[in-house]
């Protein structure tokens, strides 16, 4: 295979992935808001809630530190390697890219970060996750 095509390749796997990262984490607060009000169990699940709280919380601490998401510096770095100076090559590319990649000034990622994380935690406060319940019950709130 192409090394060329190996890195386009590679990149297109990483988008993918950070688009996946981004779908876990907006998909799983609504998941866990709709799951809990229709009484589904499995999404107070203490290794999911954890896993969805670890994910948003980096992004925050990431934003807040002003760094870079190592996911989108990986992939620029294989497209360059590609010998790509953009995102404009397959369809896969144009539309995932489109929906991550927006422009706007730091402090308004920062924000919208900042607030889906605190609302995040506040659902472990009002949906909280569960731990050694028989059946995966949710405990009672009293």
């Amino acid at each position: 295979m192409d090394s060329t095509l190996l890195y386009q390749r590679l990149a297109n796997a990483v988008l993918v992935l950070h688009f996946s990262f981004v779908v876990f984490v907006v998909g799983g607060f609504v998941l866990i808001v709709i799951g809990n009000l229709r009484g589904w169990r499995w999404v107070n699940r203490w290794w999911f809630r954890i896993a969805h709280v670890a994910a948003i919380v980096y992004v925050v601490v990431q934003t807040w530190l002003g760094q870079d998401c190592p996911l989108t510096t990986l992939e620029s770095w294989l497209r360059v390697q590609a010998g790509s100076s953009g995102y404009r090559s397959t369809f896969l590319e144009h539309w995932l890219q489109s929906v991550l990649f927006y422009e706007a000034p730091l402090w308004l990622f920062t924000l919208i970060y900042t607030g889906f994380g605190l609302l995040v935690l506040a659902t472990w406060w009002y949906f909280p996750p569960t731990r050694g319940h028989k059946n995966g019950a949710p405990a009672r709130r009293t």
